[in-house]
């Protein structure tokens, strides 16, 4: 039995995996919705909605931590300029993971991430696998 165990490894050594997470905010917050494996979608969630809380409120303090975070420009802008805002008045559940289909190559299943709001812009759906 794995109870109480922490979170998924995802077969990846440690600097892998944060870079891995790093790599899934970016691209999540710059297309709007993502495919990728139910299990990536449930580790990534928790590290999204905490950069989403951290957008609601505009402070220089606030920007620099998601710059820490996040190596983009562009994306952090997207961030505190459209995506924190539309969340202002939501307490939590940013995010929500749609299971989509089995890869056809490993037989994995698939989902997509995607924000719960609609007033996010949306660009056509990255494959991050």
């Amino acid at each position: 039995m794995r109870h109480k165990c922490g979170f998924r490894k995802l077969s990846r050594s440690s600097s892998h995996r944060a870079a891995l997470f790093r790599s899934l905010a970016t691209s999540l917050i710059r297309h709007g919705e993502i495919e990728t494996t139910v299990e990536k979608a449930k580790e990534l969630r928790p590290v999204a909605e905490k950069l989403i809380t951290l957008a609601k409120e505009d402070t220089v303090h606030h920007r620099r931590r998601a710059y820490s975070y996040i190596y983009d420009k562009e994306v952090v802008q997207k961030l505190f300029n459209q995506v924190g805002p539309n969340f202002k008045d939501r307490p939590g559940g940013y995010l929500r993971i749609v299971r989509t289909r089995l890869r056809a190559g490993d037989n994995a299943e698939m989902a997509i991430i995607s924000f719960v709001a609609d007033k996010v812009a949306k660009a056509p759906v990255a494959k991050v696998v």
